[in-house]
């Protein structure tokens, strides 16, 4: 099937179902699916953020920025992630559990506009790697279109180039959880200083990056072409971290790669 067609065979997909509630986190997958929701069903589309603890800096905003541009109805909802006593303990199934409670939420405003599908978008090469939040996905009934019509993350970007979309070249951004080793407990605080550690290196000018938090110890992963130009900065960067409270700083020499945390399962 091309591309092509499986633009064609989502639209249909989408409109069989009359209305539909997108979990929209403003990254490419979720903005993507919002903006063929909306092509397909228009007002009956409603893409749905919630806003939690693990939600990196700037994301909300982004995510509002492209609800806009796609022109789809938008509603942040407040997540208390933490409030999840199975996703702070932070076991190897955290995002099973997370998944769980987000559909819950999901669930009743879905209820709330009388809309009786929601979908998401995890996409075939996604179900490549070690998912355990799709389990709970699968466990409520939510819709796929991405995994049925086999769409991978680069026939992903390429439909958002096809769209115009402004997501398209934006690195993915996996939730601020996945930056602590399993079994090490998910706090606020935690959280804030890897927020705040990963928003002073894009400030600097790092895009793609990942700063793992291994109690108190910084692993950070960077593109392989951008060590050289990071270890000239490094004593600045050891400098801030140590203010957020990080006792050593760390550069992981393999690179950024999604997943890390999962290569010791």
């Amino acid at each position: 099937m091309s591309l092509d067609e499986k633009i064609r065979s989502i639209l249909a997909a989408l409109k069989e179902r009359g209305s539909v509630l997108i979990a929209f986190s403003g990254g490419v997958d979720s903005s993507v699916l919002a903006a063929l929701a909306f092509r397909s069903l228009g007002t009956k589309a409603l893409a749905v953020t919630a806003d939690s603890q693990t939600f990196a800096p700037g994301e909300l905003e982004c995510a509002k920025a492209v609800a806009k541009e796609i022109g789809i109805s938008h509603i942040v909802i407040t997540y208390d992630e933490l409030g999840e006593p199975d996703f702070a303990k932070n076991p190897r199934d955290r995002c099973y559990h997370c998944k769980k409670g987000l559909i819950r939420e999901l669930k009743k405003i879905a209820a709330e506009h009388d809309i009786r599908t929601i979908i998401e978008g995890t996409n075939i090469s996604d179900l490549e790697g070690y998912r355990p939040g799709h389990r709970a996905v699968i466990e409520e009934g939510i819709y796929n279109p991405f995994v049925e019509f086999k769409v991978t993350k680069e026939e992903i970007r390429e439909i958002a180039r096809k769209l115009g979309l402004s997501v398209t070249q934006k690195p993915s951004m996996a939730c601020l959880s996945s930056r602590f080793p399993y079994g090490q407990a998910i706090t606020v605080d935690g959280l804030k200083r890897v927020g705040e550690a990963e928003s002073y290196l894009h400030a600097l000018g790092f895009n793609a990056l990942r700063v793992r938090d291994h109690t108190g110890i910084a692993r950070i992963e960077i593109m392989p072409a951008e060590m050289v130009r990071f270890l000239e900065m490094r004593d600045a960067v050891s400098t801030e971290f140590k203010r957020l409270g990080f006792s050593y700083v760390t550069l992981d020499l393999m690179g950024l790669r999604s997943g890390s945390m999962d290569e010791v399962l």
